[in-house]
């Protein structure tokens, strides 16, 4: 960053840090809801747009007018919000500097041949290179044979089969629903009718992608896109030639009521009428594809109630853009992000020493108590509910899948706010985590579970996410919680956790992310719950974690690691320096060797220095996404989706994790004076 677009800084390293903290909350309270939440942008990759657009021609919409009305014209602003993120190469990929994305690449050059693209220009001609280059097309994952299967342009032969069968199954079979990730039922379910009822619709051959497969007869076979022993692969492939067997005999006696069982078992969990109701299924953009792909295979018209109400869910997360050219595209997100924003939001004011005296800290508190959700979902199957329990999920409603992640947050956030109805709905929270602890210690992000290896081998098992098993991260993050609840080292529970995240500690002292980017994600949420619930910080796998982190600081006092490093574990910790990542690293430092440490200060002294000046925030080169002055310019993905498959950017990371690491700095070297006169720079909360 060039000189100026810094805030100044003071020769009083104090001084400075106050003035960079009191812009910052600033910018975060400028961007703060007049009803007291947080939502920012959350971006994905390319596979938004895509996907959107052969969902479109999958269901013959693509000329037809919008569900808000607008005409199919908007269709051709995906596409070039589709075409602006493909790369000089040619290809797609998952991030900025990843390598090519076969299926992603396969998606986009399919979506422009159908909205019209010449195949023969540059841009379509690099892609196809590209993907050839790769193995061709036959290099596709399964999800995006579903697409393509859809379309004409590979055979139901080459896509698994999932009968919908699977919805009786009881409780006690070892494949049962209950067993899956919450993200992957969202998914199988509507598949399920989709590949019994196998939808097709014929492509004229100019429109096809003959042109990226190099092997036609491979084209049409089941590949193996999951790696698993020899054993399991004869055994669900076999399975799999079973299932389609009986696909033209009409499946099993059972097919119908199955059927039956999944479209009611859709629909509740797509409703948005009471305590269950929910902004789509899942409230995330695949399922809720599947849902509108699967009813119109059912027959359902599309001017039912429910798809109606289907398609403005899907369509409210575009984002309409105009780029620095003057071009309007637009961009699609794969879900909201207002408790997660809100709840970090809400830490972060409090790291300040700000507490529900504050109007900003006040009404955050009161819509986050608002969205506590008491409704039993699919997370009961696998818990015996207590009583007095209420948790909290990531999106704006989605009642049938709260999520440890974000209840551990705002529990934690409601508790440091202050005040008798925060603190009661807190303990709600953690009465709630600690009916969702594993056998193993740890936590998972939306269900009690026990990891079985086996799910992995299932054929459609390549989005790397059939499980949701244990992850140290959300392990850390529930201990910090417990910490400000009284637990201490003693308590079972806490034990039985900090075991767990000692035994998942890589060798050279650092833990992978499994929710963020990456080991310096992991390792900072893996070590500071267990160092605030008492842990003594001289204990030897405490001091390696801070020794890996130093190792991998930047010799201007930052930290930065790209999502590589999940394929590429030898590329831990390296990669572009970014704001989120520094400040969490400086929380750990901090945490292990206290605010004075070379490593902690080098860290702030980097935020303080590359904060957007006023100069630079109105520079549209300087700061793209037209961010207040007093955050910071990051255009990398520090978030994790599934790992290897799908990152996220979220466009508030950058804000309130500095806020939170220059908060807790300045608390502990200037004897909390962090917060003293930070409760009057007002925000629209305040003012309005």
């Amino acid at each position: 960053m060039r000189e100026h677009d810094m805030i100044p800084t003071s020769t009083d390293p104090h001084s400075a840090a106050r003035g960079s903290l009191r812009q910052a909350l600033r910018a975060l309270r400028h961007l703060q809801k007049p009803d007291g939440h947080w939502c920012a942008v959350l971006e994905g990759d390319s596979i938004l747009e895509s996907e959107y657009l052969l969902m479109k021609f999958i269901l013959g919409q693509e000329r037809e007018p919008m569900a808000d009305g607008r005409g199919p014209e908007v269709l051709d602003l995906i596409a070039e919000g589709l075409r602006r993120q493909q790369r000089p190469d040619g290809s797609w990929g998952q991030y900025p500097g990843s390598g090519i994305d076969v299926s992603a690449t396969v998606k986009g050059y399919l979506a422009l041949k159908l909205m019209g693209d010449d195949p023969e220009a540059e841009h379509m001609r690099r892609a196809r290179e590209q993907v050839r280059s790769k193995g061709g097309a036959e290099q596709c994952n399964s999800f995006t044979n579903f697409y393509l299967a859809c379309l004409g342009q590979v055979s139901w032969n080459a896509v698994p089969s999932i009968p919908p069968e699977v919805v009786l199954l009881p409780r006690w079979f070892y494949f049962h629903l209950s067993k899956l990730s919450a993200w992957t039922r969202t998914m199988i379910l509507p598949l399920s009718i989709v590949t019994t009822r196998r939808p097709t619709r014929t492509l004229p051959p100019e429109l096809g992608i003959d042109e990226l497969y190099l092997d036609q007869q491979e084209r049409n076979r089941l590949s193996d896109t999951v790696d698993s022993p020899r054993h399991w692969r004869f055994f669900f492939r076999t399975v799999d030639r079973v299932l389609k067997w009986l696909h033209p005999l009409g499946g099993t006696p059972l097919r119908s009521t199955s059927m039956r069982k999944v479209i009611d078992w859709m629909l509740a969990r797509a409703s948005q009428d009471g305590e269950s109701a929910t902004e789509g299924l899942g409230a995330i953009f695949p399922p809720m594809v599947y849902l509108q792909v699967a009813l119109k295979a059912m027959g359902w018209k599309r001017d039912h109630p429910v798809l109606q109400r289907a398609e403005r869910d899907l369509d409210a997360f575009f984002l309409d853009r105009v780029e620095d050219d003057g071009t309007s595209t637009i961009r699609i997100q794969p879900c909201f992000s207002p408790v997660w924003d809100t709840g970090i939001a809400l830490y972060a004011l409090t790291s300040c020493g700000l507490d529900h005296a504050d109007p900003s800290v006040e009404a955050a508190a009161n819509w986050l108590r608002e969205r506590e959700c008491t409704f039993k979902g699919d997370w009961s199957d696998n818990v015996t509910p207590r009583p007095g329990i209420g948790s909290w999920y990531f999106e704006y409603r989605n009642a049938w899948y709260p999520d440890v992640d974000d209840t551990a947050m705002v529990a934690m956030a409601l508790h440091r706010s202050g005040g008798r109805e925060n603190a009661e709905a807190a303990c709600r929270g953690v009465r709630w985590l600690l009916s969702m602890q594993n056998d193993d210690g740890g936590w998972a992000a939306f269900d009690r579970t026990t990891h079985r290896q086996v799910l992995e081998y299932i054929p459609f098992a390549d989005h790397n996410a059939m499980q949701d098993p244990s992850c140290s991260d959300i392990t850390g993050r529930v201990l910090e919680c417990l910490s400000w609840h009284g637990f201490t080292t003693d308590d079972e529970q806490a034990s039985r956790a900090i075991e767990y995240i000692r035994r998942t500690q890589e060798p050279d002292g650092s833990w992978i992310g499994r929710w963020g980017v990456n080991y310096i994600y992991g390792t900072w949420q893996a070590l500071v719950g267990p160092i605030n619930l008492g842990v003594d910080t001289s204990e030897d796998w405490v001091q390696s974690a801070a020794d890996w982190l130093r190792s991998v600081q930047q010799e201007d006092g930052s930290f930065g690691e790209s999502p590589d490093s999940y394929l590429d574990p030898g590329t831990k910790g390296i990669g572009p320096s970014t704001a989120s990542q520094t400040a969490w690293a400086a929380m750990t430092m901090q945490a292990v060797h206290g605010p004075r440490d070379e490593s902690v200060q080098r860290a702030i002294n980097w935020l303080v220095e590359t904060q957007l000046d006023e100069d630079a925030a109105s520079d549209p080169v300087r700061n793209p996404d037209g961010d207040p002055a007093g955050s910071w310019n990051e255009p990398w993905f520090t978030g994790t989706g599934f790992p290897k498959v799908f990152y996220l950017r979220y466009h508030l990371y950058r804000l309130y994790f500095p806020i939170m690491a220059i908060g807790r700095f300045l608390s502990e070297t200037a004897g909390g004076e962090s917060g003293d006169s930070m409760s009057g720079d007002a925000g629209p909360v305040a003012t309005s």
